[in-house]
């Protein structure tokens, strides 16, 4: 039986994370003396690196657009207020707390009004590292209270990474190619430092650490807290005459006593925002230009300790052609924005029904066991900045049969590979998944990695595939079942 906290709550977690396939822009490097707090969206809090002979923890930043590469030192993770919930009175839950105290947590599937804070190794390469994977240790936690990150099984039952409580360090072991989401729970209200550190050992023997590396999370508000600030930009007319003058205005909504702000701009060919120097006031001023045509331009407000409160959406200027005299000639210039493009995975529509042979009793008489093939899976890369591409799968729901039975989806586990793939691709198969077993895990019950690419060497179309294994229960009732397979591409 499925723990229910509340509507938010554990119920929701025991499907995994799904993530709509889309449009993923490249990766931006973040200014060193620009401070954020995240709060709402995607983060990969733990980013492992690897350039240039040294491992390292960085935070990827997928709360705006574009994707940002953080210094951990740089970031404030906030738990909202909203986060908090009761320990539901089940004894698998124990461990939190007694049965209806209050936690604070962050749960392993996205909750829009949430942070959905996870680790990532899909920047590292296969071949590299010893055992194709690297370790990721939390060694220590200062704060008012305990911090345990834990995920679920298929039944709904916990898997604790990492606990604070009954001592550290906690590390478990991370294949390179790997996005994963844990629910992140803490036990009071206030701040805390998280230590993560990453080791691995290279193919050669070389050993490899980061060392501890602080994380700032805030659980409730933040210290001299108040409502929510948004930013706008006024005062971008339509069109502009070469010579016009531009005058931008920022405003709050509501009004605050902050005055410190940054101009950014971005023009065609650009891929990076470019801070505009000089410009600290709500009010920016500049002579409209042929050359600043279709250039964007952003406005940040900061606090006191210079992290960003709230960023403007950006505005484009339109300046006009001047009239050509009868007989002159034209010049013609097109541009690609180097950050368009598109991330699609798609099957064959024709093609897309996977029946498994009767399953058949294994060696062993314990188990009824069938395998298969997984329909071709492709994925179409066409963006020109290359950001690199994780494609992954899952069953969010058990397998129905006749007259309302069931089993659960992660008896379903399989084996990745690549089928076909463009020249200058660097495409890898995700790991094996072997179907559940009670006390290990396992299974597609949870999103699991069919096939990536690193940056720079995922643009092309790739086939993917996968060897399927079913191995269920000898007590699951006869009968025909049907489960569905969630595809999705970051």
């Amino acid at each position: 039986m499925k723990a229910t906290l509340r509507a938010r709550g554990l119920a929701a977690l025991v499907t995994g994370a799904v993530v709509a396939a889309g449009t993923v822009l490249a990766p931006t490097a973040a200014s060193a003396a620009e401070k954020v707090v995240l709060s709402k969206g995607h983060t990969d809090a733990v980013d492992v690196h690897y350039t240039d002979g040294e491992l390292s923890l960085k935070v990827r930043d997928d709360t705006g657009s574009p994707m940002v590469i953080r210094d951990p030192a740089d970031v404030t993770f906030q738990v909202l207020p909203r986060a908090a919930m009761e320990v539901p009175d089940d004894p698998r839950f124990a461990f939190l707390g007694p049965a209806g105290s209050q936690i604070w947590l962050l749960p392993m599937t996205q909750d829009p009004d949430l942070l959905w804070p996870g680790w990532n190794t899909t920047e590292l390469n296969s071949g590299v590292f010893a055992g194709n994977k690297v370790r990721l240790s939390l060694v220590g936690v200062e704060g008012p209270g305990n911090v345990t990150l834990f995920t679920q099984d298929s039944f709904g039952g916990p898997i604790i990474k990492f606990r604070s409580e009954d001592g550290l360090p906690d590390a478990i072991d991370v294949p390179v190619h790997t996005h994963a989401h844990s629910n992140w729970a803490f036990s009071a209200l206030g701040n805390y430092t998280l230590k993560f550190q990453a080791d691995a050992t290279l193919s050669n023997g070389t050993t490899l650490s980061t060392g501890p590396v602080d994380y700032s999370f805030v659980v409730g508000e933040l210290t001299g807290g108040g409502p929510e600030v948004s930013l706008a930009i006024s005062g971008m007319a339509d069109e502009y005459q070469p010579n016009d003058t531009v005058t931008l205005t920022a405003a709050q909504t509501p009004q605050t006593e902050l005055d410190h702000y940054h101009w950014f701009s971005r023009c065609p060919g650009a891929a990076d925002w470019s801070i505009i120097p000089g410009e600290g006031g709500a009010s920016y001023s500049f002579t409209a230009t042929r050359e600043l045509n279709a250039c964007e331009y952003v406005a940040k407000l900061y606090d006191d300790d210079h992290a960003v409160v709230a960023t403007s959406e950006p505005v484009t200027l339109w300046v006009a052609f001047p009239p050509q005299e009868p007989g002159a000639s034209q010049t013609i210039t097109a541009s690609i924005d180097e950050t368009q493009g598109s991330l699609v995975i798609s099957v064959n529509p024709d093609d897309r029904a996977v029946v498994l042979p009767p399953a058949q009793l294994n060696a062993a008489g314990d188990r009824w066991e069938s395998t298969g093939d997984l329909r071709p899976v492709t994925v179409t890369d066409t963006r020109a900045g290359q950001p690199g591409w994780s494609a992954s799968g899952q069953i969010p729901a058990d397998f129905a049969g006749p007259d309302g039975a069931t089993f659960s989806a992660g008896y379903l586990g399989w084996t990745p590979r690549v089928l076909t793939q463009g020249a200058g691709q660097g495409v890898v198969a995700g790991p094996e998944v072997a179907p559940y077993v009670v006390g290990v895990g396992g299974g597609l019950g949870t999103s699991a990695v069919l096939g990536s690419a690193p940056d720079g060497a995922g643009r092309g179309t790739a086939q993917l595939g996968a060897g399927l294994r079913l191995s269920l229960p000898t007590e699951t009732a006869a009968g025909t079942y049907t489960g569905t397979l969630t595809l999705t591409a970051i």
